[in-house]
């Protein structure tokens, strides 16, 4: 059989033979070993804008010397500072001289544009009146927290037009106490929706607090006599002959005691009777 004839001379040949064998593949893990990838920096650069939590003077002097953070990948606390000329607000970085800067809100605003990242890293990250005196204005993020307080409100808002007259007293009575027994169906309406508009999470706790309509017949039994709660607040009884019903467990508020005891089968005899009682 006749051989393939091939295009190269055996000269070529020879050349890439012999520059075959000379090829060594490339350490590629020994380099990303060795030069490990740093991950991107996540900072955005933009201009930022500042607000007092507390007020608006005409101008207020954040601190801008003598601050320390804990840096977790050195293992110590740093030095920060304030400055016009350096690129790092930490101390033990500088390099040169200084030209320290102040930091001054000016009715209750500060803005810091772009140019200005070192300010701005440390009044967003390291500052530690961060959150107490002042946040970093995020109108996209403000808006979201406005839009959940708004939803929670209305929620809270539905949940009392709704609620039966037992439901509202057993609420309102953590809220204002046995006042609450003295107010008339509008009345306690009314101040249920100003409470639910105006406390909304608490209200929807309550409300949704299997133990607080269980409370509010313990303490409404009390008031009418038809149970006791010894002067110590150690034990309930019977109005009419004072024979003990249960007694308070140590360090643990009586209202909330005799509710997980009208779970117990003892207490939901008790129970059913005051209920009857109560009608």
């Amino acid at each position: 059989m006749a051989k393939k004839k091939t295009n190269q001379t055996p000269a070529a040949e020879a050349v890439v033979e012999k520059t075959t064998s000379i090829v060594e593949p490339t350490p590629v893990v020994a380099e990303v070993k060795n030069n490990p990838v740093k991950p991107k920096d996540s900072w955005e650069i933009k201009d930022r804008t500042y607000v007092l939590t507390h007020g608006s003077p005409l101008s207020y002097i954040m601190k801008s010397s003598g601050i320390f953070y804990f840096d977790e990948e050195k293992g110590y606390e740093r030095e920060m500072r304030c400055t016009k000329n350096q690129r790092t607000p930490f101390v033990d970085e500088f390099q040169g001289e200084v030209r320290p800067e102040h930091i001054i809100f000016r009715d209750g605003v500060l803005f810091v544009p772009k140019s200005k990242s070192v300010l701005q890293k440390i009044l967003s990250l390291y500052h530690p009146d961060l959150g107490v005196k002042y946040r970093e204005n995020k109108p996209v993020e403000q808006a979201a927290v406005e839009v959940d307080s708004i939803e929670l409100e209305l929620q809270a808002m539905n949940a009392a037009q709704g609620l039966d007259i037992d439901m509202a007293e057993a609420v309102m009575r953590v809220e204002i106490g046995s006042a609450v027994a003295e107010m008339s169906s509008k009345e306690l309406k009314r101040d249920l929706l100003v409470f639910a508009k105006s406390n909304p999470k608490l209200f929807l706790d309550l409300m949704n607090d299997e133990n607080i309509h269980l409370r509010n017949v313990g303490i409404k039994a009390t008031e009418l006599r038809i149970i006791k709660l010894s002067q110590d607040n150690r034990a309930f009884l019977w109005g009419s002959n004072d024979r003990k019903l249960m007694t308070v467990p140590f360090d643990e508020h009586p209202y909330s005691a005799l509710a997980a005891w009208f779970k117990t089968d003892e207490g939901m005899e008790v129970l059913s009777t005051i209920e009857k009682k109560l009608k």
